[in-house]
């Protein structure tokens, strides 16, 4: 891509020229570590990550940055330069990684503005985290010169295959859908449960419970040397023991009955039984390893969950038993009543505890950040009847968030974005 000057209306500005690779190939092919910050590092990264694969877009975006770098040096601008690494398997944890690395950027470099280099849309999505920390004057694309035509699609799309992020999603999800088919056969289920395993995924994915539910299990804090550990294995084993009695309920149903959908409905009473006690060890797993790490705060949010799961595993529990003829239909439209006045009022306590330890505290002035760690800005003042914070932001606009966005207080304000 030539050189093109970028729109920079004061000369005497700090400019940071940042380059970003957002699924860290640097680290993967190279093992070098981001941030690379200055003209030398830069130079010594792109060219290792060239060496080691030459076909790679992101080394062609630091040389840019190196080039653009030296040129706003020759024309007088007083200009930095870093490239930030995200992570191998994007999404919030390689958004979460870009941000810890550009705080460390900014700490050393008193940069005012930035020129933010990409090579493409997976890159571009980590920009409303950098706008929150420092202002972007202008993006700049790089465009890799290259031969049109059929084989060269056919030679990206099997480069891009290799890596492990698509592989993922190409290979690895039919291949699952592939075994249960065949785990359903030998069984003797049919169709209708690997359908209904993968509506479920789905379902999962579409409502953003999947990346959810990963990072709630990387925060296991799974060591033998916490006490969160004996709830933990309990909460496992008897997973596992319900899986048991769900296929032994499907499979004595089965013969009876001889229909399918009644087995399943037989099937998923029996784990519901033991979902109760999973979900209670899980959470005082949880609740104890934030005690110990003195993130009291975050507390609160479990209260919400078990609120929420009580409502979830007595509608799916009712509905079962009618289902299988266990229950009258207005005995199933009085558990939900009372599941969903149960759950409203462990929530609603928890809404309370939550406003009343904000207002013990002075909030005022603290910076506050999200949960990728970029920074917002500072409080101004906090309204709790109207359950809003108004926040002052480094450009000088205020912006409003609810009260109810914070998810943990320490020397900093951290908010749900």
């Amino acid at each position: 891509m030539p050189y093109s000057k970028p729109k920079i209306k004061n000369k005497d500005s700090n400019i940071l020229v940042l380059a970003i690779d957002i699924d860290n190939d640097l680290y993967r092919k190279t093992r070098i570590s981001g941030p690379l910050m200055g003209r030398v590092q830069n130079l010594n990264g792109a060219t290792q990550l060239a060496l080691a694969d030459p076909e790679d877009s992101d080394s062609n975006t630091m040389f840019y940055a190196v080039k653009l770098y030296d040129k706003l040096k020759e024309e007088g601008y007083s200009v930095e330069m870093a490239t930030i690494t995200g992570a191998e398997t994007e999404g919030y944890e390689a958004d979460k990684e870009a941000a810890r690395q550009l705080e460390l950027v900014l700490n050393k470099y008193k940069s005012e503005e930035c020129i933010f280099i990409t090579d493409g849309p997976s890159d571009e999505r980590i920009l409303p985290v950098i706008q929150s920390r420092i202002k972007i004057s202008s993006v700049q694309v790089v465009k890799i010169k290259q031969a049109a035509g059929v084989e060269n699609t056919y030679f990206t799309i099997v480069e891009k295959l290799k890596e492990p992020h698509f592989a993922r999603t190409v290979f690895g999800l039919p291949a699952v859908i592939l075994l249960l088919f065949a785990i359903s056969y030998f069984i003797g289920a049919g169709w209708t449960l690997p359908v209904a395993l993968i509506g479920v995924y789905l379902l999962s994915k579409g409502f953003g419970l999947e990346e959810e539910l990963i990072n709630s299990f990387k925060g296991l804090g799974f060591s033998i040397d916490r006490m969160s550990f004996v709830f933990y294995i309990s909460a496992i084993l008897f997973f596992i023991t319900g899986l048991f009695i769900a296929a032994n309920n499907y499979a004595a149903k089965l013969m009876i009955t001889g229909n399918q959908v009644t087995a399943i409905a037989y099937m998923v009473e029996g784990f519901l039984t033991i979902l109760p006690i999973i979900l209670i060890l899980y959470l005082i797993g949880r609740m104890i390893d934030v005690r110990d790490a003195r993130y009291y705060f975050r507390t609160f949010r479990y209260a919400v969950f078990i609120g929420s799961a009580i409502i979830l595993w007595t509608l799916l529990y009712s509905f079962t038993e009618w289902f299988i003829g266990q229950i009258y239909f207005s005995q199933l439209v009085d558990f939900i009543i009372i599941a969903i006045l149960i759950g409203a009022s462990v929530s609603g306590a928890s809404r309370f505890m939550r406003r009343r330890v904000i207002r013990k505290k002075n909030l005022k002035g603290k910076i506050v950040v999200n949960d990728l760690g970029a920074m917002i800005g500072k409080i101004a003042g906090i309204d709790l009847k109207r359950g809003r914070m108004i926040i002052n932001t480094g450009f000088g606009n205020p912006i409003t968030y609810s009260v109810d966005k914070i998810i943990d207080l320490s020397d900093k304000v951290i908010v749900k974005q």
